[in-house]
């Protein structure tokens, strides 16, 4: 079989940009990346993408704007949008807030949490025991939520105690929720807590 010739020198960073963020821990498509930027963003804007590149950070992703309602020939959606239950937005928040005072403390790059920490966490939201039950019968779903769309990372597993489960927290996270985000998140939360604690 010819090799393609064609091919393009950094079409290996596009595929695994389309398969989600990449990080500058992948250090080879990372440094792929950045000498590649511009062409590589190029590309993308031909298809009606945006690649966002945060050095800070230490990941890059892909966007699609929003279609302008007043395009009569709109572009079909590459990415579907996720959507989230109260359970799932609850610890999206609860996890931004944690890397944000993570970063406060200056420990690290990397945040790793038990799911006991989380859950620790969490429970500040449930004061009726019955809520927690019915939280801590299905923890699974948020988790596997967040894991699926790249939030969170297994990074170590106890078959035996789900508890001791180790997640790294991925900064792509501060991406999907901004300071604002979060603030407005936040309250609407509280909202729906109160509207709960009350019944």
């Amino acid at each position: 079989m010819e090799p393609n010739s064609n091919k393009a020198i950094y079409a290996h960073v596009i595929i695994k940009l389309l398969q989600g963020p990449v990080y500058s821990d992948d250090k080879a498509t990372w440094k792929d990346l950045q000498s590649w930027s511009t062409a590589i963003s190029d590309y993308f804007s031909r298809i009606g993408i945006e690649i966002i590149i945060s050095e800070t950070e230490g990941f890059a992703r892909i966007v699609q704007p929003e279609t302008d309602e007043h395009d009569e020939n709109p572009l079909p959606r590459l990415m579907r949008k996720q959507s989230m239950n109260y359970e799932t937005t609850l610890l999206c928040v609860i996890l931004r807030e944690m890397l944000e005072e993570f970063d406060i403390l200056n420990e690290g790059t990397k945040l790793f949490l038990t799911q006991k920490e989380i859950k620790e966490r969490i429970e500040i939201f449930y004061k009726e025991q019955a809520n927690k039950s019915k939280l801590w019968k299905d923890f699974s779903r948020p988790i596997n939520v967040l894991t699926g769309i790249g939030v969170l990372k297994l990074s170590r597993e106890d078959a035996a105690n789900k508890d001791n489960n180790q997640y790294e927290v991925k900064r792509i996270i501060k991406a999907l929720i901004s300071n604002d985000k979060l603030e407005e998140i936040n309250n609407k939360l509280k909202a729906h807590v109160n509207s709960i604690q009350q019944q």
